[in-house]
């Protein structure tokens, strides 16, 4: 049986051989979590932001054209050629992103607008806009239009865009937008190495973006 005197002892004995550690865990309980790795590339015409989670390998990341389609002002954010992994195929899109309550004209965009691109000579295909979280989203009909821009995005020199609907100050008349192209396959091998699968489906609209829609609604009187 262990007496009192051994018992103590032994609990010296085992706090004495603790003690040495003490400092190292709570270096680890304070330490705080790697940052993600950052990606800011320009490559051409394209600029590349990525944040790659060190745990995952995950990249999420955004390939934008570095000219405007419509800059933004205040309380209005601005439109943006992008591209995004859509069911595998690297497509063209027009985007807002984080479009504030504010922002009617780019709600009324999601709900009646429409992107025209053209990359020259080929002939133009139409990409329709809606909600993806809180952002206005218009990207190529799956199917023969998403497969024809994937397809020419890589060799096209520059590209035409035109907004038609309401919210975009224009219509089907109105003068479009022509960007240059550069270094778009480098931009393109360089995407898909870092983000090679599509992400996840985007959320369905937060209530900031039904709230948006509800205002819009009632706007037009419905």
């Amino acid at each position: 049986m262990m007496t009192s005197r051994s018992a103590n002892t032994a609990a010296a004995f085992l706090l004495a051989s603790l003690l040495p550690m003490l400092p190292a865990v709570a270096t680890a309980q304070t330490t705080a979590a790697p940052p993600q790795q950052q990606v800011d590339e320009t490559i051409g015409t394209w600029h590349l932001r990525c944040a790659v989670d060190r745990m995952t390998d995950r990249a999420d990341c955004v390939l934008r054209h570095r000219d405007w389609v419509e800059p933004p002002t205040p309380g209005q954010a601005g439109l943006a050629l992008e591209v995004q992994n859509r069911g595998g195929q690297l497509v063209p899109v027009v985007t807002a992103r984080d479009m504030p309550l504010e922002g009617a004209a780019r709600g009324i965009l999601a709900l009646t607008g429409t992107a025209q691109l053209r990359f020259p000579p080929n002939r133009f295909f139409e990409m329709p806009c809606g909600l993806e979280g809180r952002s206005l989203v218009c990207a190529p009909r799956p199917g023969g239009d998403a497969a024809r821009a994937a397809e020419e995005l890589p060799g096209a020199t520059r590209v035409l865009l035109r907004m038609v609907g309401l919210g975009t100050g224009g219509g089907p008349q109105t003068e479009p937008v022509d960007l240059p192209l550069t270094g778009t396959r480098e931009a393109l091998a360089r995407f898909r190495q870092l983000a090679p699968n599509p992400p996840p489906p985007p959320p369905p609209p937060g209530v900031e973006a039904r709230e948006l829609v509800e205002r819009l609604l009632r706007l037009f009187g419905n």
